[in-house]
């Protein structure tokens, strides 16, 4: 409730001020509201998003992922002209430092909220919540929302037809577009002009909806163990890497969910996660993600061409994959620390 009064609060305040930003509205994103998070909820994603927008779309590489934004001729998106930068591309830091800006002041009006230093490369705005007895931190990602279809890039991904059927795909692919300001380490110079397709808002679904019959876990329906199966193998990631923070610097929890959903289009059915089955339904999931690693391959799930475990990630990938195989030999006694 806090997170949300808080959230609430700024978004009046930046609307009130008028300008590119009036229209912005709050979304909430991320493992606890997708009701897998495990540990205290102290961390939460929230996007702000600008709806509605017609921009122009060009591929900033071969991930399919990070693209650069121009206004089309004659905007209706005229206001935004004073973000883009010397190549008339939308500037994702112009944009986050003017957003950054309004919510500073406002934040001042705010007991107990504090605004975080800037990380660099960082898409997200970070406030910190400081009410007893925890301390809370709360992303903001802007984010776009473009009016057109889903890229090219995206056409072999979302393989749902098994698990979650062909309507269900067709419907998740009618969805908005989003993008969110976030810098493609790849390039040689870091404008900081890239933006990277978002597709948290159907995760979220995917994640509320995950049965293949629609009564999967509802009241009267059959549990499954898929969350239980997510919830512990993100929590040992967690525990891991809070023991080796900076060998496993490289690795983030999105890793896990991809995996996770792989899982679930491998294993379709329902039968396939009875929960009396939970251990071994959990082992067979670890072992697909340590395949992962040692490959170094893990596609983007609705963006097949883009591996999210690079040849750059190799040594955080083998070192992760020492660490969960002892684990598992010696019965996790991270779970019992």
């Amino acid at each position: 409730g806090l997170v949300n009064r808080v959230i609430l609060q700024l978004t009046e305040a930046i609307r009130s001020q008028g300008g590119s930003f009036s229209s912005i509205k709050p979304l909430s994103a991320g493992s606890y509201y997708e009701r897998v998070k495990i540990s205290e909820p102290n961390e939460f994603d929230i996007m702000l998003l600008m709806p509605k927008l017609r921009l122009q779309l060009e591929e900033s590489d071969d991930t399919g992922a990070y693209y650069y934004l121009r206004l089309k001729r004659n905007p209706k998106e005229k206001y935004l002209t004073k973000y883009l930068d010397e190549d008339e591309k939308l500037s994702a830091f112009k944009m986050l430092d003017a957003l950054r800006e309004i919510i500073r002041r406002e934040v001042r009006n705010i007991p107990d909220v504090t605004l975080k230093r800037k990380r660099p490369g960082s898409p997200a705005i970070t406030l910190l919540i400081t009410n007893p007895p925890a301390e809370i931190s709360v992303d903001i990602i802007l984010t776009l929302e473009v009016q057109q279809s889903w890229p090219s890039s995206t056409e072999d991904g979302l393989r749902i037809e098994e698990w979650l059927g062909r309507k269900v795909k067709r419907d998740y692919r009618n969805e908005p577009l989003y993008l969110v300001a976030k810098q493609n380490k790849k390039e040689k110079v870091l404008k900081g002009n890239t933006w990277r397709l978002s597709f948290s808002h159907i995760e979220k679904k995917m994640m509320c909806n995950h049965g293949n019959t629609k009564t999967c876990c509802e009241s009267d329906g059959v549990k499954c163990c898929r969350k239980a199966c997510l919830k512990l193998l993100k929590y040992l990631l967690e525990r891991l890497k809070m023991k080796y923070p900076e060998k496993l610097e490289k690795i983030c929890s999105y890793y896990v969910k991809t995996a996770f959903f792989h899982s679930c289009a491998t294993w379709p059915s329902d039968r396939d996660w009875s929960m009396r089955d939970l251990e071994s339904c959990f082992q067979r999931f670890l072992k697909s993600f340590l395949d992962c690693l040692q490959r170094s391959h893990l596609p983007h799930f609705f963006i097949s061409q883009y591996n999210l475990l690079g040849p750059e990630d190799k040594a955080s990938s083998d070192f992760l994959s020492r660490q969960i195989n002892y684990e598992w030999n010696n019965g996790f006694p991270i779970f019992q620390e």
